[in-house]
């Protein structure tokens, strides 16, 4: 009697989850979906594949079942979870502070600012927004889900990347939010400043993301099939300022660092983005006057200029309809001023010439 087959199919850096597809032998003996994948699945409890079943986020057959489903041979198992911390990961609660957007007792929207990094790793063992969340979960009156080991997040972004992020406080809301994302049935829209003006203003980058084989801490686009992952991202120009421009960026997919890489791979790089190129003159002019204007400029958004600025999905609980926004934050507004400022005044003294 051959083992079931069960491979991992596709993982998402940036959304922490990944999903399993098991064939289930032809001589399976029929029993109870949950006790099957007990046998099968690495450091996952029975509550959490029951709560995962009933989410909607494991499936025989691309259809939902409930935990007492029986397998049957020949079934075909779809699993999406959240990654499990690796080997020896503790995680440290800490008294950080914490912006609250929104929340009540399946889940929470926070806003990240530039700057936090969202997971501990190495050199980041504390003072991360999971530091700052398991602290809060702590303080929280008793519910499924609430140990420091299930916080759950199921999408991130970058260290100097602002916005919002969506957390579950059960292991049901869990489930049924990392479904949603692996789906790509969410709604998120995010704001940066890039270099130029996008020609079309409005358009949809497809090119495939993955890790630089040369710079391994970056990701570069693929004209080759069969290396990085599918990704697509729908862009709008929101303000022309000729050296600048204001974009939103709608996400189809939610690779690593997939809107930097886009913007750069159609010659509009973020805004002073350090590992994207971005943080040099790209646009404009090499003279004194306005290289010290530029690097004031950046002196006012001294990171790379994206935000995450709305987020929508459905309630795990309600079936609601449930959308987040946060405004830009001041050091996009300054910086978006300050190049308006700068553009009336090249008019003016090309005008009155």
């Amino acid at each position: 009697m051959r083992e079931e087959n069960a491979t991992p199919e596709e993982t998402n850096n940036e959304e922490l989850l990944e999903r399993q597809v098991i064939d289930v032998d032809v001589k399976q003996s029929p029993i109870r979906l949950d006790k099957f994948l007990m046998d099968r699945l690495y450091r996952v409890s029975r509550n959490r594949v029951q709560a995962a079943i009933r989410a909607g986020a494991i499936t025989i057959n691309d259809k939902e079942v409930k935990p007492n489903h029986k397998v049957r041979p020949g079934d075909q198992i779809s699993i999406v979870l959240p990654r499990p911390p690796g080997e020896g990961t503790k995680i440290i609660p800490q008294d950080l502070p914490l912006d609250i957007r929104y929340e009540d007792d399946d889940l929470m929207i926070v806003y990240k600012p530039p700057g936090l990094v969202v997971h501990p790793g190495i050199g980041h063992r504390k003072g991360t927004l999971v530091n700052a969340l398991a602290y809060h979960f702590e303080s929280l009156p008793v519910l499924h889900g609430n140990d420091a080991d299930k916080l759950g997040l199921v999408h991130r972004i970058d260290k100097n990347t602002s916005g919002l992020l969506v957390v579950a406080k059960t292991e049901y809301a869990m489930h049924h939010l990392a479904k949603q994302f692996f789906n790509h049935t969410t709604q998120r829209t995010y704001y940066a400043i890039v270099w130029g003006e996008p020609d079309p203003p409005k358009g949809t980058i497809e090119a495939n993301v993955g890790r630089h084989p040369r710079f391994r801490k970056q990701f570069t686009t693929f004209t080759e099939e069969d290396k990085g992952k599918w990704a697509v991202t729908h862009y709008e120009v929101v303000e022309p300022l000729y050296y600048i421009s204001l974009i939103k960026c709608h996400l189809e997919t939610g690779r690593t660092h997939q809107i930097r890489v886009h913007m750069k791979h159609i010659g509009h790089p973020l805004f002073n983005d350090e590992k994207y190129g971005g943080d040099r003159i790209v646009k404009g002019t090499v003279f004194s006057k306005y290289k010290l204007f530029v690097e004031r400029t950046f002196n006012l958004i001294p990171r790379h200029a994206l935000h995450a600025q709305s987020l929508g999905f459905v309630h795990p609980r309600t079936g609601k309809e449930m959308y987040f926004e946060t405004d830009l934050p001041i050091e996009f507004q300054e910086t978006l001023e300050a190049w308006r400022k700068y553009l009336r005044g090249r008019k003016a003294a090309v005008k009155n010439l």
